[in-house]
């Protein structure tokens, strides 16, 4: 069962006055921030700013999760006595919003805790934006906040003032694992809409070193399906402990492919998941150009070489598949993998091809943008996909796990 952290605040400018009410609904498991929403509501109390905050992050916890735990963290000290039933709620303004905050979840997934202002500034700072945004008679925009920024220096400036550097313990998240998991994760860092809810996001990694892999030689799906080497295995086994220590996939999707299968087992085996295998995230059959080199190629089979880097419709020499017709498969895996994995983090383990194709896709690009991406084995590479059908990519060829 998932866990999240539901900190929210309120305020107004007046007491009543000019109020808003900021929340974030943070993984407990990674600490990844996963929605932010903030809201302007006119003349208002700031006991009944901080109820409408406590509702919105409630709300917006349960349309990621209806299932999740939720521990809710306020600096509000009415708030959180009154919603652990330790205070009479008298005011008439509040009673509704207890109750209605009383019924997002059942009540025994839900705790509550007060804290210190000064660790409630990612919502505080929510609030204080919202009521800006009111003052100048527009809405809060998500797109433009700052106030998950903000939060994390602040966090960043105690851990550094309060701790002493240490080698993290076997196992355990170090600030560059957290970051790692944000930045994949994470619900909204461009332009897109604030209201979409959490992305489908695949973390898409190419698989470990075969024999062919030093030697640059074409290998799809119709030649000798070779294993991993021992480079390879060991590859796979650093990408699984990197991302066991980040916390943030939630499935396993591979190519049936031996070496894809070989990764995406290993991998798994450090998270305790499952794999799924399709067969839409198989590379591109290159036909007779199996096993060969680019050189090879080019030597044997010049005029199709030439039609093949000119024309996304051109085919290898003997019948392989076209780039067209590879984008045509990877796009209808691509939806059919957002429709299953709505609002979560999957891994699919695949290969150069389908992983340039879901970038190129996801981006726009044209279809010779894939000569001019670099994608090294066991890289990883992250895209989200939102419930309006926008993308955005997070990471490409990301090798830092890779290092000693």
């Amino acid at each position: 069962m998932r866990e999240f952290i539901v900190e929210a605040d309120g305020g107004s400018r007046g007491n009543p006055g000019p109020a808003g009410y900021g929340s974030v609904v943070i993984d407990a498991a990674t600490g990844q921030t996963l929605a932010e929403v903030a809201e302007y509501i006119g003349v208002a109390t700031n006991n009944v700013a901080e109820y409408r905050g406590l509702l919105a992050g409630l709300r917006t916890a349960h349309e990621l999760d209806p299932t999740a735990t939720v521990h809710v963290r306020m600096d509000s000290k009415l708030v959180i006595e009154q919603m652990s039933g330790r205070w009479k709620i008298k005011h008439p303004d509040m009673k509704p919003l207890a109750f209605a905050a009383s019924k997002v979840f059942p009540a025994p997934q839900v705790t509550y805790e007060w804290i210190p202002r000064e660790q409630n500034k990612h919502a505080d700072r929510l609030a204080n934006e919202a009521m800006d945004a009111g003052k100048r008679g527009e809405r809060w925009s998500a797109s433009a906040s700052t106030a998950e920024l903000e939060a994390a220096d602040a966090r960043a400036a105690r851990a550094a003032a309060q701790t002493v550097p240490s080698v993290p313990a076997a196992g355990a998240k170090t600030e560059a694992d957290v970051r790692a998991a944000r930045t994949v994760a994470a619900p909204s860092t461009g332009w897109g809409p604030a209201d979409m809810g959490a992305p489908a996001t695949f973390v898409l990694l190419r698989h470990g070193e075969t024999p062919l892999t030093p030697q640059k030689r074409f290998s799809g799906s119709g030649g000798t399906d070779p294993s991993l080497s021992d480079v390879g295995r060991e590859q796979a086994e650093r990408v699984g402990a990197a991302l066991a220590r980040r916390g943030t996939v939630q499935a396993v999707v591979a190519s049936p492919l031996a070496r894809t299968r070989e990764t995406a087992g290993i991998v798994a085996a450090h998270l305790g998941l499952d794999v799924t295998v399709d067969d839409g995230l198989r590379e591109t059959d290159f036909g007779a150009w199996e096993g060969l080199t680019f050189g090879e190629v080019r030597e044997r089979y010049a005029d199709d070489l030439g039609a093949w880097l000119a024309d996304p419709e051109a085919r290898p020499t003997g019948d392989g598949e076209s780039f067209a017709a590879t984008a045509t498969r990877i796009a209808a895996t691509r939806d059919k993998l957002v429709a299953a994995y709505a609002g979560r983090t999957v891994l699919l383990v695949s290969h150069v091809t389908p992983i340039k194709t879901f970038v190129r896709l996801a981006l726009g690009a044209p279809p010779e943008s894939l000569f001019r991406m670099e994608l090294s084995a066991a890289s990883l590479s992250a895209v989200a996909y939102y419930a309006d059908g926008n993308a955005s990519v997070r990471l490409f060829n990301d090798t830092s796990h890779l290092r000693p």
